[in-house]
Parts: C-alpha cells; sequence; structure tokens
C-alpha cells in the first residue's frame, strides 16, 4: 500500500483537532513566556482556516457562525489563547462578511485573506474611553481618496503579529464619539509605536500591547455602513458567541482532567465511590446548561441573519448580552470545581492535572467585555423591552 497516497480527513473537525494537537504542545510555554503562538497560528493557516467565513465567490469556504464556535471550543481545549486569537479574527471576518461583500475593495480584500491567509487584528479600544468601543476620541480624515488615521489604541489585539488591523474611529473630526466607522489597514498603511506592555494574568499568549496608531491609505477601505450598525448587526453577537464558545471549551478541559482524575481513584479502589464523583456530575450539568445557551444563541443568531430589522431589535441585543453574561459568569464554578476534585496535583504547575492556566484564562471572560458595562447596557433595554415570557415565543 502506498502511504503517501493516503487520504487526509479536511472537514472541518479534523483540521482544528489537528491545529489543537500543535497548540497543546506549545501552550504552557506560551502562557509562561508570554508569547505569541506562532505554531498554533502557523497550523491555521496551513489548515486554511483562516477564510472559511468568507463566501465561496469571494473565495472562502461560507461556514457558519456556528461552524466557528466549534472550532474555538475545539482549540480552546489546548490553549484558550490560540483559540482567542482565532475568535477575534473570525469576529472581524465577519464585519467584513456582513457589511463589505457590495464593495469592490473589500470583497478582493476577503480574497486577499482567502489566497494570503491573513491575519486580522482589532482596534477599538482608545485612551480617554476605556474598553467602551461604541465611543472614540479619534477622527478618520478623509483628503480626496485618501484616508488618514491616528489613534492611541490601548490595546491592538496580537498587533505586531496582525496582517490587517480593523480600527474604528469617529467618521470625521467634527462628529460626535458615537458617529464612527470601521477602516481596514493592511500592515503596509500603518506604523505602531507601542506604548503598553500587555502583561496579564491570562490570555497570555494573545500579546494584545497598546499603540499609537498611525495610517494612511485609500478612502475606499473605510467600511460603507456605521459602524453602530456594524456592531449591532455582526460584531457584538459574534463576539459574544464565539468567546462564549471558547470559554466552554476552557471548563470543558477542566473537566476532562477532573474526569480522568477520578477515573484514576476509582481504579485505585474497586468497589467503591471515589472522592470527587458527586461533584463530577454536578459539574456535567453545568456545563450542560452553558451549552445549552450557547447553542441557543447561535440559533438566535442564525435565524436573525435574514433579518437586518431583528439583528438590530432590543430583543436581539438583550438575548446576545445574556448569553456572554451566563458564559463568563458559570465558567469559573466548574473549573474550581476541578480543582477540588483535582486538588493539589491541579493547584501544582506541571502536573497532568493542571488548573493554574485554565483558571487564570477564564478570568478573563467577565472582562471582555465587562459584565458590568453589558449589564448597564442591557439595564436600559429593559426600561422599554419587554422580557420572553414563554420557551417557544
Amino acid at each position: 500500500m502506498d502511504l503517501s497516497s493516503k487520504v487526509v480527513d479536511q472537514s472541518l473537525k479534523a483540521r482544528a483537532t489537528r491545529v489543537a494537537a500543535i497548540a497543546a504542545i506549545h501552550a504552557e510555554d506560551v502562557d509562561k513566556a508570554g508569547r505569541f503562538p506562532n505554531e498554533a497560528i502557523d497550523a491555521l493557516k496551513s489548515e486554511r482556516l483562516m477564510g472559511i467565513q468568507i463566501p465561496v465567490d469571494c473565495g472562502g469556504e461560507g461556514r457558519s457562525t456556528s461552524e466557528i464556535a466549534e472550532l474555538c471550543t475545539i482549540i480552546a481545549q489546548s490553549c484558550a489563547a490560540s483559540a482567542m486569537i482565532f475568535a477575534m479574527h473570525q469576529i472581524k471576518v465577519s464585519s467584513l462578511v456582513s457589511h463589505g461583500v457590495d464593495t469592490g475593495w473589500h470583497r478582493t480584500f476577503m480574497r486577499k485573506i482567502c489566497s494570503e491567509q491573513l491575519l486580522l487584528g482589532s482596534a477599538t479600544t482608545e485612551g480617554g474611553i476605556g474598553g467602551n468601543l461604541r465611543n472614540s476620541i479619534c477622527a478618520i480624515e478623509v483628503d480626496g481618496d485618501r484616508c488618514r488615521l491616528e489613534k492611541d489604541a490601548t490595546v491592538i489585539s496580537y498587533g505586531k503579529h496582525a496582517d490587517a488591523i480593523l480600527i474604528t474611529s469617529r467618521s470625521h473630526k467634527d462628529a460626535p464619539p458615537t458617529d464612527q466607522v470601521m477602516t481596514a489597514f493592511l500592515k503596509d498603511q500603518y506604523t505602531l509605536e507601542q506604548t503598553h506592555v500587555w502583561d496579564t494574568l491570562g490570555m497570555r499568549g494573545t500579546c494584545s500591547d497598546g499603540f499609537l496608531f498611525k495610517g494612511e491609505a485609500p478612502a475606499e477601505q473605510i467600511l460603507p455602513k456605521p459602524f453602530a450598525e456594524i456592531a449591532a448587526q455582526s460584531m457584538l453577537a459574534s463576539s459574544h458567541l464565539l468567546w462564549s464558545a471558547l470559554w466552554y471549551g476552557i471548563a470543558v478541559d477542566a473537566f476532562t482532567k477532573a474526569q480522568t482524575f477520578v477515573r484514576a481513584a476509582a481504579r485505585k479502589a474497586p468497589g467503591t465511590t471515589p472522592p470527587g464523583l458527586l461533584q463530577l456530575a454536578e459539574m456535567s450539568s453545568q456545563l450542560q446548561v452553558i451549552r445549552s445557551n450557547i447553542k441557543a444563541g447561535l440559533g438566535n443568531y442564525e435565524q436573525a441573519l435574514s433579518d437586518p430589522d431583528r439583528l438590530s431589535s432590543m430583543g436581539f441585543a438583550v438575548a446576545m448580552n445574556n448569553v456572554k453574561i451566563a458564559s463568563s459568569e458559570m465558567i469559573l464554578p466548574v473549573i474550581h470545581q476541578a480543582l477540588r476534585i483535582c486538588g493539589i496535583m491541579g493547584y501544582k504547575n506541571g502536573t497532568p492535572f493542571s488548573l493554574g492556566r485554565h483558571l487564570r484564562d477564564a478570568h478573563s471572560a467577565e472582562l471582555m467585555i465587562s459584565n458590568d458595562r453589558i449589564l448597564g447596557n442591557t439595564a436600559t433595554m429593559l426600561l422599554v423591552h419587554k422580557q420572553e415570557t414563554g420557551l417557544l415565543g
């Protein structure tokens, strides 16, 4: 038999599993050194996963948000930082797919993402506004067919390693803070002067330092729709759903470690109930709730994609906010439960049951975007929006 002719499984799950295997080898070093997970991102590109969301007629595979969420979960079980980079990239791609398919430059850009497997970075935060992505201080300057932008970006997702950056700003110098646009800048169209260092508790490998961004490009690279529409109809929903999927992946891996620990204890003492078994059952129940919450959110989003009014509605925004809040708040108790089961072996670094990285990475969930900010926005909407009272409505 000619082994060289063996067919390689090219399903999305198989491709992501191969990426996850590579990410797992380097995850501890990525976390300890706070370095970019080059090996995992190179594997994502090698498996041609960067452009899978892009429509087929723009060179992609036209994959759904649910399919991409599944990949985030798979990769997060090996390295949450690698999964976060993949998720952030796909969130930026979602803005192009939802709001750039009707303009020539952005269609060409999407083809370039697919053919060259480009990594898209994100610059929505800014000095003076904190994490409120729906406000900007800086303003894009349009002069004829050129545009220029300077932004004090306190965080740019993996900025040094991105092949292009999608960045927000006010639409012009006299615009109010909420009148924003998003512009795509290619790597050779901007400079980055580092102003902040990404030395964090968790998600260390995302390397999201702060920079003074200075860019100049053709004005046609500004996305044609207001950022308010982009945020409401693609970016916020994609963020909440893909982040939730990868946080679920962290919790699933913690559960797997705890399950392995309990099984080992059961083999040592046949016929007895091993310590931690009831806690494991409780964890399984909690994971099912988290999974169901995310799956319902994904279904809600994909049903709404054909209805722009629904995508921009208060009810949809409340539902997506609730997915994020619930997912981010439920994963930490699951991981803490796993730590109690594994005991000192989970507390120590370098064991098969180590959970320190899981705990630290999971603490990012309530901060990206701040749950307090999201709850404040939801509270305002609930002054006029009626809560769903049935199961099938």
